[in-house]
């Protein structure tokens, strides 16, 4: 596999392990480091995997969570850094995310996830693809 299609499979193995209910999965996916770090839509920035990963248990363990659905992902890799630009449909929704990763003892990691919402254009508004590529 090249290096985009391992991170590409990494951000797929994130919201399987999501859609799954699987905890330990999605624990497992992140970065074993105090610099990781999340903003959940709505949420305060969440800094240290303590943290992070008990932000993720809180979401996992709440009955009403919702469906995500990871949508058009596009990956850019650096190196050992990378990240998975794509829209997040939660519960139909879709939600803008992004989620950075290392390449940390021959997988990728998960260092950061955030995603928010989609602001709606107004008409007559600049086109946002003329000043850089956009994923929908």
């Amino acid at each position: 596999m090249s290096e985009v299609s391992d991170i590409i499979a990494a951000n797929a193995a994130f919201y399987t392990a999501f859609a799954a209910g699987d905890f330990a999965a999605l624990a497992a996916l992140w970065a074993d480091q105090e610099t990781i770090s999340c903003i959940h839509p709505g949420w305060p920035a969440i800094v240290g995997r303590m943290s992070v990963i008990g932000s993720w248990r809180e979401i996992l363990n709440n009955p009403g969570r919702p469906q995500i659905v990871c949508a058009e992902p596009y990956a850019i890799v650096d190196g050992d850094h990378g990240r998975v630009i794509c829209i997040e449909l939660v519960d139909g929704a879709p939600l803008a995310a992004t989620n950075y990763f290392r390449h940390i003892d021959g997988a990728w990691r998960l260092v950061h996830h955030q995603s928010s919402a989609i602001a709606q254009f107004a008409a007559g508004a600049d086109d946002p693809t003329e000043h850089g590529r956009s994923i929908h």
